[in-house]
């Protein structure tokens, strides 16, 4: 990663899961303000302690992706006081393992993609707003879980 300049904030979404809080760990050590989000508190503030221990600049918050007015309160309150940069999208698929398809439900089949679909447009949608005029990029995190044996849903 190239330095960031220390103005930059960054938002991760799904934060607490191994990817999510290891991109917020990079970004921090870049100089980037990182606010992590997620829905559980108790594993955000473990990342969060770890970035703090490493010199990191960090803020957690409980935010279900899922909620398209939860993202954007957060993020008008992210915005409000230092502008949004990066949204980066960890959050999980809820992937349905050990069931042959066979005998799967279709809602269970077809949840991981809707719930990718429904985190990202609600966060690029949301943190679009904020970058406009000012620059910024929206990442998610995508594919690479094709070799999983039994894998449902996705």
């Amino acid at each position: 990663m190239m330095g960031l300049p220390r103005s930059k904030t960054a938002i991760v979404y799904g934060a607490a899961g191994p990817v999510g809080a290891a991109v917020a760990g990079a970004f921090a050590r870049e100089g980037a303000r990182v606010v992590l989000t997620g829905r559980t508190p108790g594993t955000l503030a473990k990342v969060a302690e770890q970035i703090r221990d490493a010199g990191g600049n960090v803020e957690t918050a409980v935010v279900d992706a899922l909620d398209k007015s939860a993202v954007r309160t957060h993020a008008d309150e992210v915005a409000a006081t230092g502008g949004i940069d990066i949204a980066f999208n960890a959050t999980s698929n809820d992937d349905l393992q050990g069931i042959p398809l066979l005998d799967m439900e279709f809602t269970d089949f077809a949840r991981p993609v809707s719930k990718v679909i429904a985190t990202h447009f609600n966060i690029a949608t949301v943190s679009a707003r904020h970058m406009l005029g000012r620059g910024g990029v929206i990442l998610a995190l995508g594919g690479g879980r094709e070799a999983i044996p039994r894998l449902g849903g996705g």
